[in-house]
């Protein structure tokens, strides 16, 4: 077991708020390109599989169109294709141009997307949903909120299972837009798998419905929120490893703030 599994979750909801200012303020490339790697490092080290980013599969589409409007509508007096379009093209000719810091720009803020692709499942796949409501009271925060919260973090994964659950019954039934891999991919089209999971809507917001109405009542059986303190069997307990933690944040985010800035 990887040790952001015994870190307390004060620990890790600073390192999320401190990694996502961190994201939102870096505007020099090669300062993005290090975050992500160094969030990739920890995924890895928090022994998180990187095959299930799915940035590069299901998000390569909108990182080259980040990049191709950032490249011809964004910022910039360094060209590198200038006109886009030659004189002799018709209503058009003349125009357009790829510009360099543009595309600078663009890579910045996909590196952006990717490092909280990247940095933010390690928060939730190494905290139970338990803790991550402790560790909100903790932090002076109100239960109800926390618990709201909670119930979000939770309903990730109940989501996840419930669509799994969908989509091998329809493969059951003989339909092949959910599959990825065979022969029986070749059957796979755009509309097809546009139909299968939008198809998919249906059940889940049912399953959503349900899912609150028993949340509902099991929460009115056990007076919810009739006190205002609430007692924990495990409290969220410091340690010498979320010291050291906590203080190499801190010198982290100060080092990338000064080479960003300096």
């Amino acid at each position: 077991m990887s040790i952001f599994y015994k870190l307390d979750v004060r620990t890790k909801l600073f390192f999320v708020m401190l990694f996502t200012i961190l994201i939102f303020l870096v505007d020099k490339l090669y300062i993005a390109v290090s975050l992500l790697l160094v969030t990739i490092f920890i995924r890895l080290a928090a022994k998180i599989p990187i095959s299930s980013v799915t940035l590069l599969k299901n998000l390569t589409l909108l990182a080259f169109f980040i990049i191709l409007i950032q490249s011809v509508f964004g910022p910039g007096n360094s060209y590198i294709v200038n006109p886009i379009f030659p004189a002799s093209f018709p209503f058009l000719g003349g125009k357009g141009s790829v510009k360099f810091e543009g595309l600078v720009l663009g890579i910045v803020i996909v590196c952006r997307i990717a490092s909280l692709m990247v940095f933010l499942p390690v928060f939730t796949e190494t905290t139970a949903p338990a803790k991550i409501a402790g560790g909100l009271c903790a932090l002076g925060l109100n239960y109800r909120i926390s618990f709201i919260i909670t119930t979000a973090f939770n309903l990730i994964h109940v989501f996840k299972n419930e669509a799994l659950i969908y989509m091998d019954t329809q493969k059951l039934r003989g339909m092949y837009a959910f599959e990825r891999t065979g022969q029986k991919n070749k059957k796979r089209s755009f509309i097809s798998v546009f139909k299968a999971y939008t198809g998919l809507l249906v059940p889940l917001l049912l399953c959503a419905m349900r899912k609150a109405q028993v949340s509902s009542a099991a929460m009115d059986s056990r007076a919810f929120g009739i006190y205002k303190k609430r007692t924990w069997i495990n409290k969220p307990v410091f340690s010498i490893c979320d010291i050291y933690a906590v203080s190499g944040g801190i010198v982290f985010f100060i080092f990338m703030i000064f080479l960003n800035y300096r």
